[in-house]
């Protein structure tokens, strides 16, 4: 069974497309690139990883796709296009000829409507990346969790995969709310879940593994086994751990589970969500 990286990127750096990078965050003020990820990816056991777009002009899935045309150990691509564009099955149709591109995400949080996501020609989009294919990866907040339980609801069909467990406020500790809205999103067995971006959402100095073990036991409760996929959101992850710290947390807490268990949460699950080989 495959060991993935269900969650990392690359990007050449550029102040203007990656404004995100704030001055706390400066260590990733630099380009990431396959030769940067390769040497953990390898020390850890790792097959492969997948690919996630960081920036939405659709240039950049020029870019991504180079690197996985590149480099067998990026397995899989999620890409970015315009879903409320007319002109959207043309692009769909267009991005059959690359493989490696397995689905796409929208960054919907922080924008300025929380119920994105719910408009009618967003819906259509989404309406249209199974009959292609596609998976869809959700990028949201806490607050936005309500609606993406009723975007998932209305495409069964569709897989639906959350990034970041929706970006709990685990610095402060943040539960009660995340907790109730997250079990209702894993009702759909349509929708999957990351258990990535932990630790950017923790004390960046100061976290420890047991800061995590609520957030865990809720996905996983929510979830279960067979629906939870690793992700390191590398190089983001640099800001608050190495590779090796942030894969600790994971590889503690799941040390009690079965080797069938741990082998589906580090690979299978993202091999079977994402049409891996």
């Amino acid at each position: 069974m495959l060991k993935i990286d269900a969650h990392q990127h690359f990007w050449q750096y550029s102040p203007e497309r990656d404004n995100w990078i704030t001055d706390e965050m400066a260590v990733i003020r630099r380009d990431f690139l396959p030769s940067d990820l390769e040497p953990p990816l390898r020390q850890h056991g790792f097959d492969g990883c997948v690919l996630v777009q960081s920036a939405q002009p659709e240039t950049e899935n020029r870019f991504l796709l180079e690197q996985a045309q590149a480099h067998d150990f990026v397995k899989g691509v999620v890409g970015w296009v315009e879903l409320q564009d007319e002109s959207l099955d043309e692009r769909l149709d267009y991005y059959r000829q690359f493989p490696k591109l397995k689905g796409f995400r929208y960054i919907l949080q922080g924008q300025p409507d929380k119920a994105l996501m719910l408009r009618p020609d967003f819906m259509r989009g989404i309406g249209k990346l199974a009959r292609y294919g596609y998976t869809y990866d959700i990028l949201i907040y806490p607050d936005q969790l309500a609606y993406a339980e009723q975007l998932v609801a209305r495409f069964p069909g569709q897989p639906f995969v959350l990034d970041h467990l929706a970006k709990p406020d685990i610095r402060n500790q943040g539960l009660n709310a995340w907790q109730k809205d997250i079990k209702a999103l894993a009702v759909h067995e349509n929708t999957y879940c990351k258990l990535s971006g932990m630790v950017t959402e923790a004390d960046w100095d100061n976290w420890k593994k047991e800061d995590f073990k609520p957030y865990l036991d809720t996905a996983v409760e929510a979830f279960g086994t067979d629906r939870i996929l690793f992700g390191s959101d590398w190089p983001v992850c640099l800001v608050a751990a190495s590779y090796a710290d942030m894969l600790g947390i994971v590889e503690e807490y799941f040390s009690s589970f079965s080797k069938t268990e741990q082998a589906a949460f580090f690979g299978g699950n993202a091999a079977k969500f994402y049409n891996l080989t």
